[in-house]
């Protein structure tokens, strides 16, 4: 929906077929599979877990002899298993569908809109027409259009072709391929286009009684853009293609830094380079003062010598500005790279530490349904995403590393998990709150009778 939302203006008015759509939510739904699989995990733990401790199977389990570490061991198969799949489903299949969904927008944001032909309003949008209408009506289902007005630009010199006519009807042929104009009782002006001005005739006019214009329709059809100019963005690029992009990318910065050094060289260096070999300077061991330099030579030296200088140290600075801002975006754009290249492991990592977090934690709580088990879910999907989402901004923007930009949620819940599933098979009461009152209750015994015997 909120892909929707954002996009309805491009997708609206523009004569889509509903089967293009269906086929752009598609693909654009399996972009939210990292972000809803964790999610589905975590609540389905919880769920399972609890609904088997609030109707005692988890108690029948454990008097059986069953302990909760062999009840979980096929669920953690499962959850393995899922996780590779996740792994496989984001290295190869979700590049293909960032791939069909980026190509396939980008193609309905270029389409034309279906021409909409308003009373009193000029429509350009058929290709070299213009038309203007004083009034329109829907009469059985037909367009019945009033005093038209058609300029034709077709041969690129302006308005010297025009149709008018009293009326009109608009249609579209059953291939909808043409639409056609059936002009009733008008005329037509053509001026003469080989530049040659006859004195006599300047101007063609005919009149008609009934006239018939078709229009192609063809510029209005979805034209599909060829996919491989999409290929290179890190979106659409598996594991094996982005370290590829990634070498490629810090070999061409590097190469960059290095012609710019060189430049930079060049441009400091050359007036010292330049007096060293033709006018050889004899040693001096005491140490130089620039002030003091300055001051000796002439009076026109030294201005001459300041302002090369200005001028050296305004160049240089502008170029290492330009140098310092094409640097940060050169690292942002393979950050990118890097980011996408973690989230492809990140993902699998999520769906097996979430469901170490919501398992023992339905073994704990034992509360089934849909109530308590969505209130936590949220919780802890909240704290990760929050945390995931962090780590991938601070790493965009370079101010992390993006190793623990990537894993940091994952290394912060990752121990939590492990807490939880200690204290669910050493049969915890960690979200039992009587448990809770006990403990007060005989805390609070213990002062009173500390007190009374003092």
């Amino acid at each position: 929906m909120q892909f929707v939302w954002k996009y309805i203006d491009e997708m609206v008015g523009k004569g889509l077929e509903w089967t293009v759509i269906a086929e752009l939510l598609i693909y654009v739904s399996a972009s939210l599979v990292p972000m809803a699989l964790p999610l589905a995990i975590l609540l389905s733990s919880i769920m399972t877990m609890g609904n088997l401790g609030e109707n005692y199977e988890l108690v029948a389990f454990k008097s059986a002899g069953i302990s909760l570490k062999r009840v979980l061991r096929p669920l953690v198969v499962t959850v393995l298993l899922l996780s590779g799949l996740a792994f496989v489903f984001s290295n190869y299949w979700l590049p293909v569908a960032n791939l069909k969904s980026k190509s396939l927008l980008y193609d309905v944001k270029e389409q034309k809109p279906t021409m909409d032909i308003r009373p009193g309003i000029f429509s350009s949008e058929l290709d070299d027409y213009t038309i203007r209408v004083k009034d329109k009506k829907t009469i059985d289902e037909v367009e019945h259009l009033y005093d038209v007005l058609i300029y034709d630009h077709s041969d690129g010199k302006g308005n010297r072709s025009v149709i008018t006519a009293e009326e009109g009807i608009m249609t579209v042929t059953a291939d909808k391929r043409f639409i056609e104009f059936r002009l009733f009782n008008g005329e037509s002006y053509d001026e003469e286009k080989d530049g040659s001005r006859n004195r006599t005739y300047p101007l063609a006019r005919s009149t008609f009684k009934e006239n018939l214009i078709r229009f192609d329709l063809s510029q209005f059809a979805l034209n599909r853009t060829d996919e491989d100019l999409f290929k290179t963005n890190f979106k659409m690029l598996n594991l094996k293609q982005l370290d590829e992009a990634i070498d490629t990318l810090n070999k061409l910065k590097k190469k960059h830094v290095s012609s710019t050094k060189k430049s930079l060289k060049k441009a400091f260096f050359h007036y010292a380079n330049f007096n060293q070999k033709n006018f050889p300077q004899k040693k001096i061991d005491r140490k130089m003062q620039l002030d003091d330099f300055v001051t000796s030579l002439p009076r026109n030296k030294q201005k001459q010598v300041l302002v090369t200088a200005t001028n050296l140290s305004r160049n240089t600075k502008s170029r290492l500005s330009t140098m310092a801002e094409d640097l940060y975006n050169r690292n942002k754009y393979i950050n990118y790279h890097k980011i996408y290249w973690h989230k492809k492991l990140t993902l699998s990592f999520a769906c097996f530490i979430l469901f170490l977090i919501g398992a023992p934690l339905g073994a704990i709580i034992r509360k089934g349904g849909l109530g308590m088990p969505i209130v936590i879910s949220v919780v802890f999907f909240l704290i990760f995403h929050i945390l995931s989402i962090s780590g991938e901004k601070m790493s965009k923007e370079g101010a992390i590393p993006v190793v623990q930009g990537m894993w940091m949620a994952s290394a912060i819940l990752f121990p939590i998990g492990l807490f939880f599933t200690f204290k669910a098979t050493s049969d915890s009461n960690l979200l039992q709150w009587d448990s809770y009152g006990n403990f007060f209750k005989k805390l609070f015994g213990k002062s009173k009778k500390n007190k009374a015997v003092q």
